[in-house]
């Protein structure tokens, strides 16, 4: 009882300055720990996240492709990467500038790249959203700013846009990027990731910051150690970086990525049917000796936690292979007459 409780005041602690928080597996997508995680606000540059995941995914056979910056940069402010008129620059290497300086200069001039205008970009946004499962988030830019349109969400939905973006590789590549160095037709950069966890949290695998005073701070990461990663969500939260590091480790120490069902010994067990993945998921040391496991209608794989379904998983049946001669064209008897005397 005395151990339950001080966990209780050390996870009150650590979020009582954040709005909203969540804590989630990436690959199962349990929510391991969340305070007004369904809550809607404003997400600051943390918008960057799906500007790079609809870039990417639009643009990716573009990368090394020169872009030029045309007159929607005058209108930026904020954080730049203080691209010039009519200067051009890599995609590549506006991806860099967009997420490790959060460049709203260069979120603009991907947008009229890759969308033709930032109001077909942003549409390209929402319809990500959608895809994803961010039913409660709404773009209206690129970048996150927000005194003329505004961008919301909640911490649960940009927990999933995190996990989806931190399965392209390249993403995780980009955010992890501690230095970076350009050069253009005009000039030359050295950037720095604003990501200041990146050179004080070793376990961290991708993140993105933002900010405006409407907003407050606001921080999407991911961190994996041994095989558990998580992703967090912490919006408007003063001492975000803080606020993360201690989740990371709370729930590190007391959750592990069990290892439930194993696709090769299902496979041996019932011969005609498989999975295509190990079924691994989260659990703390007292809930795995409350799983259970079932295998239904022959479909699905369910696991229980206590009695209740709490994951499931698609199973598959061998397709048997054809012994006879029946559907044979004639080459193909032939074919197979000479394999079987070899």
């Amino acid at each position: 009882m005395k151990k339950f409780v001080l966990l209780f005041i050390l996870l009150f602690s650590i979020n009582v300055n954040a709005s909203s928080t969540i804590v989630m597996d990436t690959n199962t997508e349990r929510v391991l720990y969340e305070d007004n995680a369904y809550e809607k606000r404003l997400i600051a540059s943390t918008t960057k996240i799906m500007t790079f995941v609809v870039a990417y995914e639009y643009a990716k056979d573009f990368l090394d492709l020169e872009i030029e910056a045309g007159n929607e940069i005058l209108k930026m402010y904020g954080t730049s990467i203080y691209i010039s008129l009519n200067e051009k620059m890599k995609l590549r290497d506006l991806l860099y500038g967009l997420m490790l300086r959060s460049g709203n200069d260069a979120a603009v001039v991907i947008t009229n790249f890759v969308g033709g205008s930032e109001e077909n970009f942003v549409e390209l946004m929402n319809k990500k959203a959608k895809f994803i499962g961010m039913n409660n988030t709404v773009f209206s830019n690129p970048h996150g700013l927000d005194e003329e349109t505004k961008n919301y969400s909640t911490a649960y939905d940009m927990a999933k846009l995190s996990i989806y973006a931190s399965k392209i590789p390249f993403y995780k590549e980009v955010t992890t990027t501690k230095y970076y160095d350009v050069k253009t037709d005009i000039k030359s950069y050295s950037w720095v990731n604003r990501n200041k966890m990146l050179f004080t949290y070793p376990y961290l695998t991708s993140g993105k910051t933002g900010y405006t005073p409407k907003a407050g701070k606001t921080f999407v990461s991911t961190s994996k150690k041994d095989n558990l990663e998580l992703t967090i969500v912490s919006l408007n939260d003063d001492n975000y970086y803080n606020s993360q590091e201690n989740l990371y480790n709370e729930m590190f120490n007391k959750y592990k990525n069990y290892l439930l069902v194993s696709k090769d010994e299902f496979s041996m067990e019932y011969n005609d049917y498989y999975i295509n993945d190990d079924i691994c998921y989260p659990l703390t040391k007292e809930e795995k000796e409350n799983i259970g496991i079932k295998f239904v209608d022959n479909s699905y794989l369910v696991i229980s936690l206590n009695n209740e379904d709490i994951y499931k998983e698609k199973v598959y049946k061998k397709e048997k292979e054809n012994t006879d001669n029946t559907n044979l064209s004639f080459w193909e008897k032939i074919k197979k007459f000479f394999n079987s005397i070899l």
